[in-house]
């Protein structure tokens, strides 16, 4: 009767650990399961060098979003990454999209400076003014063969 008490205590320890390391598993790879509070718009960039899926979305320094795909637009040879932005979070139309480093080399995030206009963007709609990342490479490149 002792073994049988002290087996299934350990089968409810097990169970619970087993439903906790599930709940983190799901809370770090930031999945949702239980409805979407996100909607997505596009933009387009000529260069979207370093930035990754999943990197952050930010206004005003605060975490609106995420991004979801990168691929590439091939009729116009453009970068097209999808944002996955916060219900509660209203883009207007002339919002600017730019592709920004935090720190000196650290992970790329997309910056959203809000316009202002009264025109919202809908879901699956498009960020007009967008500004690429600054190539480094380039950039050092045209200062060693005197192309500034």
């Amino acid at each position: 009767m002792k073994n049988a008490t002290i087996e299934t205590s350990v089968g409810v320890f097990v169970l619970i650990g087993i439903a906790c390391i599930g709940y983190m598993t799901i809370k770090l790879g930031k999945m949702e399961i239980v409805g979407d509070n996100r909607y997505a718009v596009y933009a387009r960039f000529e260069s979207v060098a370093g930035l990754a899926n999943g990197a952050d979305v930010q206004m005003a320094g605060v975490s609106i979003g995420r991004v979801s795909t990168i691929s590439l637009d091939q009729e116009k040879q453009v970068a097209v990454v999808t944002l996955e932005v916060k219900k509660d979070i209203r883009l207007t139309e002339d919002v600017i999209a730019s592709i920004k480093t935090a720190g000196l080399i650290g992970d790329k995030y997309i910056m959203l400076t809000p316009g202002g206009s009264d025109v919202a963007l809908k879901p699956g709609d498009t960020i007009i003014e967008t500004e690429s990342a600054l190539d480094l490479e380039d950039l050092i490149s045209k200062y060693a063969f005197d192309d500034i």
